[in-house]
């Protein structure tokens, strides 16, 4: 059974509408590592609702947090918004209404590009529009409660006159530099670190925060929650969840929702994504460069609590390649290999939303990595794939939009992630090379007979091989020197394939050329 499964199983235990909730602070591009929480809480939903469960899917932007330092994206001028909530600082482009929009607008399109569509709700809105404010009237009742709970259970000590509410002072506007002097409901009076002594009314919204370890289990009473995953950190002993059980337990009056803990994700070469490292690529970078339903398949062909390292060089291409495959399975044109496990039920997860009742038109990524660095727009790419008899004439609009836009993320990994390895230009005019005599022995028997033969990369590398062995030259060389004269380099790609997407009189007049 698939793991979302088995956890929707577990919820549709109780007969009831269930809340699956996930949160992630726009504080920084938001990557693929945030992408598994909401994605593995989406798998979760689909199967609950699969199975004839109630339920909703929920996103809660926490845009109500303060700044914590100045990121390695940011410019030094940011130091002054250092603990302000990130929901009312600048946009660093401009272009948007705050900081926090800046990050989240291009991670909500990630979001409806990749399939999920969650009730969205913001963290800034839910404390200025007064939603938390019983929340925070019963935290602060159960100050001394609610201290104890955290100093047991995390093992750490708070300061003396510690409240469970961070006070935005009026002046500054920072939620982390005010202390509290004096609360008598409703009001709470404070000294900050800017000069400024003043008092806030805890019954208007927007005068400050709970401190997560609070705001976290004030939520899962608030909103309903049943279910919600968490990444690692928050599931240590005396983390964030440990004590969010007890105080929503015990303070709030709510079971703690169901949980799995998932894994982070690692980049190679560079280790855990964190954005404030600046070791992360944004969901919008992931999706621009990797089919949706690709990335989906990563994550739904892996357990959550599994280590995952994701490879935007030549794994990618790996990955690519793994899909194809359990699509071809899935759609029984080919056998399932060993390790295929809940195959039928990752590929329909995999999928944004409907299921394609037949396979979609299937072309080698790698080979269409090759096409596009061969035609410079979709049009050339598709008059290649014509020409060669690789697409039928009457291709669906559908499949050709598939394809299409497989070549357009296959050209964003080239721009920006490719190795050189796999990269190449076709020159427009003879590269400056010189040629030793027998090179030019070799491409006069070779072009003897690729004048006469069919158009074809099977036929195409038997002429190589046979034109390398009549003139006694390497192999090797043989390769290198079709590269050198067409490509300026010594490394290409397949030989025959290549050559067998140019056009002919292209190949033979650059061959003419090369051995004048």
């Amino acid at each position: 059974m698939h793991w979302a499964d088995v956890l929707a199983d577990e919820l549709l235990k109780e007969e009831k509408k269930h809340v699956l909730a996930t949160g992630i602070t726009p504080s920084g591009p938001i990557h693929i590592g945030n992408m598994r929480e909401i994605l593995t809480t989406d798998a979760v939903y689909r199967c609950l609702i699969d199975k004839g469960g109630d339920g909703e899917l929920t996103y809660v932007a926490d845009d109500y947090d303060p700044l914590r330092k100045v990121y390695p994206y940011l410019p030094k001028s940011y130091e002054k918004y250092v603990g302000m909530p990130i929901s009312d600082i600048p946009c660093p482009c401009g272009k948007h209404k705050s900081y926090a929009d800046h990050y989240l607008v291009s991670f909500l399109n990630s979001l409806k590009e990749i399939g999920v569509k969650p009730h969205v709700y913001r963290a800034n809105e839910m404390y200025k529009n007064g939603d938390y404010n019983q929340a925070i009237q019963i935290a602060l009742e159960n100050t001394d409660k609610i201290k104890e709970i955290i100093q047991k259970i995390s093992k750490r000590q708070l300061p003396k006159g510690w409240i469970p509410f961070n006070v935005r002072c009026e002046k500054c506007k920072k939620l982390t530099a005010a202390k509290a002097v004096l609360y008598d409901y409703p009001i709470i009076e404070y000294k900050c670190d800017c000069g400024y002594e003043g008092e806030v009314d805890i019954t208007k919204g927007g005068v400050g925060k709970l401190p997560w370890r609070v705001d976290w289990p004030a939520r899962w009473k608030m909103l309903g929650v049943t279910f919600e995953p968490f990444g690692k950190d928050l599931g240590t002993v005396g983390g964030a969840r440990d004590t969010g059980e007890k105080i929503v337990e015990e303070i709030y009056g709510y079971p703690a929702p169901k949980y799995t803990v998932y894994e982070f994700i690692m980049l190679k070469g560079e280790g855990a994504m964190h954005s404030s490292k600046g070791t992360a690529l944004s969901a919008g970078e992931m999706l621009a460069m990797t089919p949706p339903e690709v990335l989906r398949f990563l994550l739904m062909n892996n357990q959550p609590g599994k280590h995952l390292v994701f490879d935007s060089g030549l794994g990618l291409l790996n990955l690519v390649d793994e899909y194809d495959k359990e699509e071809r399975v899935y759609f029984g044109k080919e056998e399932a290999t060993k390790g295929m496990k809940d195959l039928k039920k990752t590929y329909e997860l995999s999928q944004l939303r409907n299921y394609p009742k037949t396979i979609p038109y299937q072309l080698p990524y790698r080979h269409l990595v090759t096409l596009i660095q061969i035609g410079e727009s979709w049009d050339e790419v598709k008059k290649i794939l014509l020409r060669t008899k690789q697409i039928p004439k009457d291709l669906s609009k559908d499949d050709e939009n598939h394809l299409k836009q497989r070549a357009e993320h296959a050209r964003y990994w080239l721009d920006n992630f490719a190795p050189d390895i796999v990269k190449f230009e076709v020159k427009k005019k003879l590269p400056k090379v010189d040629l030793a005599k027998e090179q030019k022995k070799f491409l006069l028997a070779l072009t003897g007979k690729l004048s006469s033969v069919d158009w074809e990369a099977e036929d195409i590398h038997k002429i190589i091989y046979d034109s390398s062995e009549k003139e006694k030259i390497p192999i090797k060389t043989a390769f290198k020197t079709i590269y050198q004269i067409i490509l300026g380099q010594e490394k290409g790609p397949r030989a025959g394939y290549f050559l067998s997407n140019l056009n002919k009189d292209f190949v033979l007049e650059r061959i003419e050329e090369a051995v004048i």
